[in-house]
């Protein structure tokens, strides 16, 4: 299906759990570029009893549009109000107040960014998430802001951006260092203080910055953190059933 955002119709999937309903939701966050779209997880909810809506950002694999991050917080608030209309959750059989997020890398900062900016969000996962702004904050404060940019563009450029369209590596890494400060995930734990997160680590070098968030959101109060690590790459190759499980149970988890 096509879900409407900023003027674009963005390209999306739902998969819808057996049953009448209506049944608790899922939306699901691919990283950058997105070579990884963790469908295998969509149908392990889905088998679960959750619906699962999974979309491609503006600009991003097909979908028409510029990519850029600002755009893709957009994206995800624009799914967000698109799932809520009761029309469509009707239509997906789904329950508009039992929404939660799973992203995956940059996934998982647009997670952040949608679930501390909306308090209907009851719930986020985040899988190996970038701390794409928090990054750059780092490198800014250990050299110049023009070697910083240089850097965060670099590293951007090596995941390889060919399925995104209307941007460049520096255009994005300017896009982060315009809102480091108020995109940074250490930026959001006040928000997201009283709700469940899961928070999902693999061997890839992002597990400290997972980690410092995790311990940030259990001091300022929050006592439904869980967080889980698994020794593999990435993208999770060897350790996909153990992924789906630790999802799995976390959803179960969660207040009915």
């Amino acid at each position: 299906m096509q879900i409407p955002s900023h003027g674009a119709q963005i390209s999306a999937l739902a998969y819808v759990a057996a049953g009448a309903g209506p049944h608790p939701a899922v939306v699901l966050l691919h990283g950058i570029p997105g070579y990884e779209r963790n469908l295998d997880l969509a149908q392990d909810i889905r088998r679960a009893g959750w619906d699962v809506v999974y979309f491609d950002y503006r600009g991003s694999w097909g979908s028409p549009g510029n990519f850029s991050f600002s755009h893709g917080i957009e994206d995800t608030a624009a799914v967000l109000a698109y799932v809520r209309q009761p029309a469509n959750a009707a239509r997906l059989r789904l329950d508009p107040k039992r929404i939660v997020l799973v992203g995956h890398s940059m996934g998982g900062f647009m997670a952040v960014q949608a679930a501390a900016a909306d308090s209907g969000v009851k719930g986020m996962a985040l899988i190996s998430a970038a701390d794409m702004s928090g990054t750059f904050e780092q490198l800014a404060r250990q050299e110049s802001r023009q070697i910083a940019l240089h850097d965060m563009s670099a590293g951007l450029a090596s995941v390889g951006l060919a399925p995104l369209s209307g941007c460049t590596a520096d255009g994005l890494a300017n896009d982060l260092a315009d809102h480091a400060s108020a995109w940074a995930l250490q930026s959001k734990v006040g928000a997201l203080k009283s709700r469940p997160a899961l928070i999902v680590t693999s061997d890839d070098g992002m597990a400290s910055d997972n980690d410092a968030f995790a311990v940030a959101l259990r001091h300022a109060g929050n006592t439904q953190v869980t967080t889980v690590h698994l020794p593999t790459d990435h993208v999770y190759s060897d350790k996909r059933i153990e992924l789906s499980r630790a999802v799995l149970k976390w959803l179960a988890s969660l207040p009915k």
